[in-house]
């Protein structure tokens, strides 16, 4: 039984080989440029005997194609095999791209391990090893990286070498957990000229500007001690950078400025609104202050205690508890305040009567809910407007 001769010779596309086996959908050829799925790469499309190949896999020994449908063979008959050649060639790229974005790492990650990788339609995406932080910063710096080693044309080779040998090689990028690269005693090595060295079994360009442009997406942490970088190659990276570009144009014309300044003006911007918040802020402080000084003009008398009641605009509950802490036991026997921040709240401060009953019974007539001791208590989530509450608390 053959191996996939691939990666050997990924430019081979078209072929005819003898029908060693079938079994239904299933069929083994003596040879086969299709490669199977392993090692991050998907199975190759194609046609084989005019039958689209739903799936290419290793088992046994044996490169075995999923057909679509079963096929009008026998065993010993020779058939012609295609392989997608469109697909064929954005996998030797996105796999050619993933060594290219490694020797990237190479040369801005500290201690760089390699943690596997995964090719998609859509993206592809490389696990580092590494205690570097890969910052904003650092995923722009490795975009330029990979793009201008794809610009010059970096020759892109592959050979096998005894394992032992391929194993004592200096900076080999080797997972020995998915054992990529292994063929029995064997492990085949790929390498981008001046730039990486790994082992690998996949499918490769012959120079890196057969790649064309990339474009770094996002990076994440699968793992502990992982750094998951995804790239696009291909019209999903040019996709993506127009859509980058056309967001860029959009708020610097929104801003008023150009692509280039918008960091600057976004700056500005936020200083500015920050001095407008405080600005803000002390507006509110200061009509607070005016509400809290109109509001001993009208305590009442319950229960031989004086309440000092009312609605207050623009602080927040724990705003109103400091200032309510602070009127108790000096302005009035209790001090409560009710405030509104998507929904009412109340805050009350007892120097006599329980504060907690107030809230109780606040919560009781108007629902939400609330706690706390005889001195200081809050409610919140009630289901009236603060006046209501505050005409209900003056009865």
């Amino acid at each position: 039984m053959a191996n996939s001769l691939a990666s050997a010779e990924p430019y081979t596309w078209s072929f005819e080989a003898t029908v060693e086996s079938l079994d239904d959908r299933d069929i083994v050829l003596d040879r086969t440029y299709f490669y199977p799925q392993g090692g991050g790469q998907p199975a190759d499309r194609g046609l084989i005997g005019g039958t689209g190949v739903e799936d290419v896999q290793e088992r046994g020994g044996a490169v075995v194609h999923v057909l679509e449908e079963s096929i009008d063979v026998a065993e010993g008959d020779v058939v012609s095999a295609q392989v997608d050649p469109a697909f064929r060639t954005y996998c030797m790229r996105a796999h050619t791209a993933s060594h290219v974005l490694y020797g990237a790492g190479r040369r801005l990650l500290d201690d760089l391990g390699y943690g596997g990788f995964g090719i998609t339609d859509e993206k592809v995406r490389v696990d580092f090893s590494t205690p570097t932080n890969v910052d904003d910063d650092t995923l722009v710096e490795l975009e330029r990286l990979v793009n201008r080693t794809v610009w010059d044309s970096k020759s892109v080779t592959w050979e096998t070498y005894p394992e032992e040998e391929a194993l004592g090689m200096d900076d080999i990028a080797f997972n020995v957990k998915t054992e990529e690269g292994l063929t029995g005693e064997h492990v085949r090595v790929v390498t981008v000229e001046d730039w990486d060295v790994a082992a690998c079994g996949g499918t490769h360009v012959a120079n890196t500007r057969e790649i064309g442009p990339v474009t770094v997406l996002d990076r994440s942490n699968p793992g502990e001690g992982l750094t998951r970088i995804e790239i696009a190659v291909g019209p999903p990276g040019i996709e993506q950078r127009i859509a980058e570009k056309q967001a860029l144009l959009d708020a610097a014309s929104v801003a008023g400025t150009a692509p280039n300044d918008l960091p600057g003006e976004i700056e500005r911007l936020r200083e500015q609104v920050a001095s407008l918040e405080t600005d803000v802020g002390s507006l509110q402080d200061r009509v607070a202050a005016a509400q809290l000084a109109e509001l001993g003009e009208s305590a009442v008398e319950r229960d031989g205690a004086t309440w000092l009641v009312g609605a207050i605009d623009g602080l927040d509950s724990d705003t109103l508890g400091d200032r309510a802490r602070e009127l108790a036991g000096e302005e009035a026997d209790v001090v409560a305040l009710v405030g509104r921040d998507g929904q009412t709240f109340i805050t009350v401060a007892a120097s006599g009567p329980d504060a907690s009953d107030v809230v109780d019974a606040v919560t009781g007539e108007f629902g939400g809910g609330g706690g706390g001791s005889e001195r200081f208590a809050q409610g919140g989530g009630i289901q009236a407007d603060p006046v209501d509450v505050v005409d209900f608390l003056r009865q």
